[in-house]
């Protein structure tokens, strides 16, 4: 098939080349972009042109200010920022036809499509197809999916989701699970799939919370027991207690839907104690931190500032907000030193760390380990090591 791909960043462009293993793909982002899969073109007419399926998977961002690296529940409720969207829309809207099957990517919240973007698609048809996946792992994600959610109109599987589902067939893994319905169940399945997986790590780590302030509990005991749970809490992913969650997704679906509990007059707000609850968690890790130092007096060290192992992006970063809390919540003299290339005698927190375990920690150093993994089997440093959660 011949692909048009708008929108080759950091997520699109590696979605864009898994694509183009199969079918002929061209790209255009407004910025420059190369591939050696795929041709890149410069404008939207162009990337339109002769294309049988035109995907979009531009951002609808909040401000800088909302991704979830510093506080941010007590900003004001906000939406996603449509207008990326909505301009794209208008100028494919100008350059194709009936023929041509619009599939758009990006996450909004439900009954966006509806309000925002059908009446902007006069000239082709149009197809809402949310993805799950996520740095570091795009490719691998593009062809082994959890799901392919696809939503159109009235939620029929015919026409369009049809043909939607045959060309997903030509790559991704046998036996992948297609999940059709209305715009606004896909809209709901991505982001609820987001903000169960925001709720799950915060669920765990209060329990490490209790596990730290009740004494005489190992907080891997009580996760263990419900991640075996499987009759009603359903699957393993997530259940390991740490460190908040963070990416350019989580966070701010949150706060989307704050915004939505608020504009639908629910009566009640989930993802306002969510997001206060990660705030608080992080804190309380800060707090530990805080107590080794003044016990010490030894400097505070973060391992791992992205927000997921083995990625440099720092979106939404869990580490970031504790170190915030360092410095903002207990006093200047508790700055963060991340990542520090030469290893010094430090109070350590292994953040999101991946292959850090193989740093070499001063002797004397205090390591916490919020994952409780961190082990020094031969006992030849002299460090001490702490298990947060683990209180017996």
């Amino acid at each position: 098939m011949n692909i048009g791909f708008i929108g080759t960043g950091k997520l699109g462009k590696e979605a864009a080349e898994v694509m183009a293993e199969k079918h002929y793909v061209e790209g255009y982002d407004i910025t420059e972009i190369q591939s050696e899969y795929f041709k890149t073109v410069s404008s939207i007419e162009e990337v339109c042109k002769d294309k049988e399926l035109i995907f979009i998977a531009v951002p609808t961002p909040h401000d800088p200010d909302y991704d979830g690296r510093y506080p941010t529940s007590h900003l004001p409720n906000k939406d996603f920022d449509y207008s990326i969207v909505n301009n794209v829309l208008d100028e494919v809207n100008k350059f194709v036809n009936k023929d041509q099957l619009i599939v758009l990517i990006s996450t909004v919240l439900p009954g966006t499509i509806r309000r925002e973007f059908i009446d902007r698609i006069s000239n082709g048809r149009f197809i809402y197809n949310p993805y799950l996946i996520a740095m570091g792992t795009v490719k691998w994600d593009m062809i082994n999916p959890e799901m392919i959610i696809i939503g159109t109109e009235d939620g029929s599987t015919t026409g369009d989701a049809k043909l939607l589902l045959e060309f997903y067939e030509t790559f991704v893994t046998e036996g992948t699970r297609y999940e059709i319905g209305t715009w606004d169940e896909a809209e709901a399945i991505k982001i609820f799939y987001n903000t169960f997986i925001s709720t799950k790590v915060a669920l765990v780590n209060m329990i490490q919370d209790v596990a730290e302030k009740n004494g005489n509990m190992n907080v891997d005991i009580v996760t263990g027991a419900l991640e075996r749970s499987t009759q009603r809490i359903l699957g393993k992913a997530y259940m390991k207690a740490g460190m908040g969650d963070g990416g350019g997704c989580h966070p701010r679906d949150n706060i989307a839907l704050r915004y939505m509990a608020e504009e639908l007059n629910l009566g009640y707000d989930l993802f306002d104690a969510i997001m206060k609850a990660r705030e608080v968690q992080a804190k309380n890790l800060a707090l530990k931190m805080v107590m080794e130092s003044y016990k010490t007096d030894l400097p505070l060290v973060i391992l791992g500032k992205s927000y997921k192992p083995d990625v440099d992006y720092v979106d939404g970063s869990s580490s970031i907000l504790v170190g915030h809390y360092c410095e903002s919540a207990y006093g200047s003299r508790f700055k963060v030193t991340y990542d520090p290339i030469e290893p010094i005698k430090a109070i350590y927190l292994l953040g999101h760390i991946g292959k850090h375990h193989d740093y070499n920690f001063p002797e004397g150093s205090t390591i916490i380990d919020p994952w409780r993994q961190f082990d020094n089997p031969k006992k030849i440093l002299n460090l001490n090591i702490i298990h947060y959660g683990n209180t017996r």
